[in-house]
């Protein structure tokens, strides 16, 4: 699933560091800053929404946009995510133009298209 991401928002012009767990992420984040972070909820060791949590409380990731990417498609899922200050939730599966252009309107770059 990280391999279609990473190609969906590479195609779409975009520069992609790629985490393989939560951990990662966390250890990456203070490295430089991030104009975007897709996360999914289920990953190894720290899940999506404790990674949104961590940084909606740093100084440097606070406004930083997040997009979730998950099979959880719950709307208490959804709400939860949203809550905790993710920009945008897309449920898997989905194609790559749908990636792409939430990535396109969380970045500012509008679009007609929505999520999920």
């Amino acid at each position: 699933m990280r391999a279609f991401v990473r190609a969906a928002l590479e195609e779409g012009g975009l520069e992609v560091t790629e985490a393989g767990n939560g951990f990662e992420a966390l250890r990456l984040l203070p490295r430089e800053r991030y104009d975007l972070v897709v996360t999914d909820i289920n990953m190894p060791d720290i899940h999506g929404l404790e990674l949104i949590a961590f940084m909606r409380k740093s100084d440097v990731h606070r406004t930083t946009p997040v997009i979730i990417v998950s099979t959880e498609g719950a709307d208490r899922d959804r709400d939860r995510g949203l809550a905790l200050g993710a920009n945008a939730y897309i449920t898997k599966p989905f194609d790559p133009e749908a990636l792409r252009a939430t990535a396109r309107k969380v970045l500012g770059q509008g679009t007609k298209h929505g999520t999920d």
